[in-house]
């Protein structure tokens, strides 16, 4: 390979297999089927990345590597190392638990709330509901796997008229084409979701692609009468009221049979007099329909921070794809050798054979339990060990793990295969667990703008569906909460908590908070805060009377004394006593 040929970008890291040589160009080992193909050229390399890794995930690299040349490939052991690497990873990013949470919310129970903290909490709670309506925890999942797996993920919002909420779609990133023009920055004005639909003979359809279009333009329909978010010459979104908006979002929805694609119609080329636009439930034409935002509702999410001018991030896979081949090697070289120990290779000597007596041939002799083979005086039987050999396979297996291990930053300690042993003590666990928390902070980074986004976009389309509850203004910021990633002492946050708390140098909501973070069983942080306050206050009344109590039993007491109602005290005179005497004693 030439200078020229030597190709270094996103995906580089998968130049060493044969099918991405030339995934550049239609009819390719990469795309065999795609001999006409409407995906743009430069988008190839990305979506025979994503077949790679997507053939691995299935235990189907031995096949794919086959349909490249290598048949011996077929033959290879593969045992779900990359899935095992793939899914340990998400569930470290995910954490025990995901939660909604706006900031300021945490304020809104204090005895003096800051200002906007009730409206806060408002906003959370229904997010929190919307969230709950449309599986966000579930859908969250199916995200990350796949930006975990293949480097991105992407998310399309759509406003329902019939739930009256937005509603949450994933979608492959194989299926997503960002246009970035020259004036876009951080996002595209331009976003395409498109993929093949096969032909249907029993239903009489051929073959065809669709393509659904999120694009930003200048408004040139006129208002509706009476819209009070109407102006001359723009539109007032209620997210900005006071603010003049000229852009808008159109939506275009549309297919076109393959057959009659022409070479060089690609994606952005598709001819739109043969195009067969959609129809929406309520009979609307999905041809450039004002969707009433000015904002494109897709947020694409990748696994990692992506380089300067990049957009695509990164597999979990991609810096340890060829170790996986080394241990997919090596387990096919165990299996091997695990059956010539298992059932060795035996050379005999002077051994007298059994006759087939229809054949008069003699017979093959096989190993197997309780089998006599009769030897001659001079007879001799030799058996091949083969058990070093799969020894030195096994430790191999093992060095290879741990080199994966080590390059992915996953580490021993996170995958399960570091021995209780071999750690003395929790900080020394701490120490191993270090890379690990680095590239869970790291893919944590990556997502929190986007997650940020996605609730701003909620929000918005609420606004512009005019539902219950939500009024025109600006937005509030709302993030994805995540639990801890790695097991914490709760028993030593409990007593530095209790410590502080006491000494008054932390705020209940922070003690509070701090013991949500250790992984302690608490649902809704403000909740628990007035729960406890409820019982401080409870208590401090129960003390108060008692007090009381104890306060007029004494006040009791010491009336009596000074009264003298009770026996001490009384005096009685020595001698002969007068008649009289225990009424003056009584007195």
């Amino acid at each position: 390979m030439g200078l020229r040929q030597l190709v270094i970008d996103a995906w580089s890291w998968l130049n060493y297999k044969p099918v991405m040589a030339d995934a550049g160009r239609p009819g390719s080992r990469a795309f065999p089927e795609l001999a006409k193909t409407w995906v743009p050229p430069q988008e190839l390399r990305r979506l025979a990345a994503y077949k790679v890794l997507a053939a691995y995930d299935n235990n189907q690299a031995g096949q794919l590597a086959a349909a490249g040349g290598d048949e011996s490939a077929l033959e290879r052991r593969e045992l779900g190392d990359a899935a095992n690497l793939v899914d340990t990873a998400l569930g470290y990013l995910l954490g025990s638990e995901q939660k909604v949470a706006v900031e300021g919310a945490e304020h809104a129970d204090e005895e003096t709330p800051t200002p906007g903290a009730a409206e806060a909490a408002a906003v959370q709670d229904r997010l929190r509901k919307w969230a709950d309506k449309e599986l966000l925890t579930f859908r969250v999942q199916q995200a990350e796997r796949a930006a975990v797996l293949l480097g991105d993920s992407v998310m399309v919002l759509a406003w329902n008229p019939q739930k009256q909420r937005p509603t949450l779609r994933v979608y492959d990133p194989g299926f997503f084409f960002p246009q970035w023009g020259d004036e876009d920055e951080d996002f595209p004005s331009r976003v395409h979701l498109a993929w093949e639909l096969p032909a249907d003979d029993d239903a009489g359809l051929k073959a065809r692609v669709r393509r659904v279009t999120y694009e930003l333009g200048p408004i040139f329909e006129d208002e509706p009468d009476g819209d009070v978010g109407a102006a001359a010459g723009g539109r007032q979104y209620p997210w900005e009221p006071g603010r003049t908006s000229n852009v808008t979002c159109y939506l275009t929805d549309a297919e076109w049979l393959l057959e009659d694609l022409k070479n060089g119609e690609t994606l952005d080329r598709l001819p739109m007099d043969k195009a067969r636009f959609r129809v929406r439930s309520d009979g609307t034409e999905l041809n450039r329909l004002d969707l009433m935002i000015d904002f494109v509702p897709v947020v694409h999410i990748a696994n990692t921070i992506p380089d300067g001018g990049e957009q695509w991030g990164r597999s979990i896979l991609a810096r340890v794809l060829q170790a996986l081949d080394e241990l997919a090697a090596t387990d096919s070289d165990s299996s091997a050798a695990s059956a010539t120990t298992g059932t060795p290779i035996i050379g005999l000597a002077g051994a007298r054979l059994p006759v087939d007596r229809a054949t008069g041939k003699p017979q093959e002799l096989q190993v197997k339990a309780g089998a006599v083979w009769q030897l001659g005086e001079t007879g001799r039987m030799d058996a091949l060990d083969t058990s070093p050999q799969l020894a030195e396979l096994r430790a191999r297996v093992d060095h290879l793990l741990e080199r994966i291990a080590a390059n992915s930053r996953v580490t021993a300690a996170g995958l399960g295969t570091l021995e209780a042993t071999e750690v003395p003590s929790g900080y020394a666990l701490k120490l191993a667990l270090g890379p690990l928390d680095a590239l869970i902070g790291m893919m944590r980074l990556a997502r929190e703008h986007k997650y940020r986004l996605l609730f701003k976009m909620v929000q918005r389309l609420y606004q512009a569906g005019r539902a219950e509850g939500w009024a025109a203004g600006e937005t509030l910021p709302a993030r994805l909460a995540w639990a801890p990633h790695t097991p914490t002492d709760r028993g030593a946050v409990l007593e530095e908590v209790v410590k502080a708390y006491g000494a008054g140098v932390l705020s209940l909501e922070t003690a509070v908070a701090m013991l949500l973070e250790a992984g302690y069983p608490i649902k809704d942080a403000s909740q628990e805060v007035e729960r406890i306050r409820a019982k401080a206050e409870q208590e401090a009344a129960v003390r108060m009377a008692e007090a009381a109590a104890r306060r007029e039993r004494d006040e009791d007491d010491g009336d009596q004394e000074e009264d003298g109602s009770g026996s001490a005290g009384v005096r009685k005179p020595v001698g002969k006593v007068s008649e009289r005497e225990p009424v003056e004693a009584g007195r």
